[in-house]
């Protein structure tokens, strides 16, 4: 327990800090971002609150990707929600990661995400220890893909001990029997600082990408090359209990279906 010394240089300090921190405010105004690294300024951001976070601006497609973390979901209420004319046009649903683990949601997601008229595309958490072949047999074996469904993705996130050279080799031939056996050109989901160091050289340009970035927001000026932003990890939406993240496509709706199964 403080003594009564440093219980006033504490409150002293405080003060000071306070009185400081005000008048850098004062001048200099609030700072651009809040906690989660997006920008505050409403010229740049559009407020929602009806999804509980800012959207950006300039994009007419917006859609969420869901896991077993979001429980069971309502898919009826989640196609019905809209806020300032936004509604949510597409999901990404989990299937598997690695050659054994199955998310336990995803053909009741699946089914009930088509039954409700929103686009859905499924993804494989990819473990690199493992080889491209047995992760895929696990996914082709969980997954039909039906005309208009989104492409497959492959969720990238970590090397672990996997040289990079092997790291791309092996998310190259993940892609390439996957494309192969659903007749449509994969989409590669990745970090922003993954995708610079590991996947930005031409074997992968052919691939639609799907980038996870929080800290921006305008993922254009950091990169041209990219079909889907992961912008928030914190959205609200009804028919699903907490979190859940929120992702806009570039382009429009006519753009996004032509990307789908034909």
């Amino acid at each position: 327990m403080l003594n009564i010394m440093k219980r006033k240089k504490v409150l002293f300090g405080g003060i000071t800090l306070a009185i400081v921190t005000a008048v850098t405010l004062l001048f200099i105004g609030y700072p651009p971002f809040n906690a989660n690294g997006f920008s505050c300024n409403k010229s740049k951001k559009i407020g929602f609150p009806g999804f509980g976070i800012w959207l950006p601006p300039d994009y007419e497609v917006h859609g969420i990707d869901v896991s077993r973390h979001q429980g069971k979901i309502n898919w009826e209420s989640v196609s019905e929600h809209t806020s300032n004319d936004i509604d949510i046009s597409f999901a990404f649903i989990k299937a598997c990661e690695g050659r054994s683990v199955r998310d336990n949601y995803f053909q009741e997601n699946w089914r009930l995400a088509k039954e409700n008229n929103m686009l859905r595309g499924a993804y494989q958490f990819f473990r690199p220890h493992l080889t491209a072949d047995e992760q895929f047999n696990l996914f082709k074996n969980i997954v039909k893909i039906q005309k208009e469904d989104l492409p497959p993705v492959l969720d990238i996130e970590m090397r672990g001990s996997c040289p990079p050279a092997r790291l791309k080799k092996s998310v190259k031939r993940w892609l390439v029997l996957a494309e192969k056996h659903y007749g449509v050109k994969p989409i590669l989901y990745t970090s922003y600082s993954f995708y610079r160091h590991y996947f930005s050289g031409p074997e992968f340009a052919q691939y639609p990408l799907w980038i996870a970035h929080y800290a921006t927001d305008d993922l254009n000026r950091l990169t041209k090359k990219w079909n889907f932003w992961q912008h928030n990890e914190d959205g609200h939406v009804k028919g699903i209990r907490g979190d859940v993240d929120f992702n806009v496509f570039k382009g429009d709706f006519h753009d996004l279906l032509d990307l789908c199964k034909k």
